[in-house]
């Protein structure tokens, strides 16, 4: 296994004149837990997206698993493309589940046509991941039948389902209600534990300090600061991280 999961270097994204992400380089090792927190609109999710090949970059360079997915704003090839994301699981912020299929269903689809899996590997493995989130009772059902923090605990079984490398969170909890927001963070750290390669993107101040090793924290497109996330949290250097955070500590 490559020894930097995840390496971004002088990444940039621009819609029209508008510039989102501008200069933004950082690794990902090994089992690591990335924390990127900030502002609504600092880049965060835009960033996300371009990993995971949902976005295009305007410029830099991007590569996973020690492949080069794109070098100075040029792509790979379609084929070496598809092999590299394969590698990247995305968890969205509003589930993303297809309604007319159900549970199992929406967890084995994408093993059998993306990865060639059998019917019955993919509902064995299916069904290991539903049992992992507590939600084996519920492989019959349809979406609209689950809470969201339960529809969030599909996701992520269907991310996990592809057996990916490292695994992108894209505010994992901002469509939930508090109560079900602890159901995600608890599956969050049981992975975590599990040294799951992880970049969780999160306004869950306190979450972010606790599970991360390491915080980023963005504000309008760039990194403004980062480090060891008790340090970042609790210690911040810079004087945009100390405003961000202020009311954070109020509360707490």
């Amino acid at each position: 296994m490559s020894e930097v999961i995840v390496q971004v270097e002088n990444l940039s994204k621009s819609f029209g004149s508008l510039e989102v992400i501008r200069d933004v380089s950082f690794t990902v090792g090994p089992g690591e837990v990335l924390g990127i927190i900030g502002p609504s609109g600092s880049g965060k999710s835009t960033m996300l997206r371009c990993i995971t090949q949902l976005e295009k970059v305007s410029g830099g360079s991007i590569s996973i698993c020690g492949k080069q997915m794109v070098k100075d704003g040029i792509y790979a090839n379609k084929k070496e493309l598809h092999q590299i994301g394969l590698n990247a699981g995305l968890v969205f912020q509003n589930f993303n589940l297809f309604p007319h299929f159900t549970v199992l269903r929406n967890i084995t689809e994408a093993q059998i046509h993306v990865l060639g899996r059998s019917n019955a590997q993919a509902q064995q493995r299916g069904r290991e991941l539903l049992a992992k989130m507590g939600l084996s009772d519920k492989e019959n059902a349809y979406p609209c039948e689950l809470s969201g923090g339960q529809q969030q605990r599909v996701s992520i079984a269907r991310a996990l389902a592809l057996d990916p490398q490292v695994l992108f969170f894209d505010e994992p909890t901002s469509a939930l209600d508090p109560e079900l927001t602890g159901e995600i963070l608890k599956v969050i750290r049981e992975l975590a534990q599990e040294h799951m390669t992880m970049v969780v993107v999160t306004h869950e101040m306190a979450f972010a300090r606790d599970l991360s090793d390491r915080i980023i924290f963005m504000d309008g497109g760039v990194i403004v600061e980062q480090g060891p996330a008790q340090e970042v949290i609790n210690n911040p250097q810079q004087e945009r991280t100390k405003h961000f955070l202020n009311r954070f500590k109020e509360n707490n």
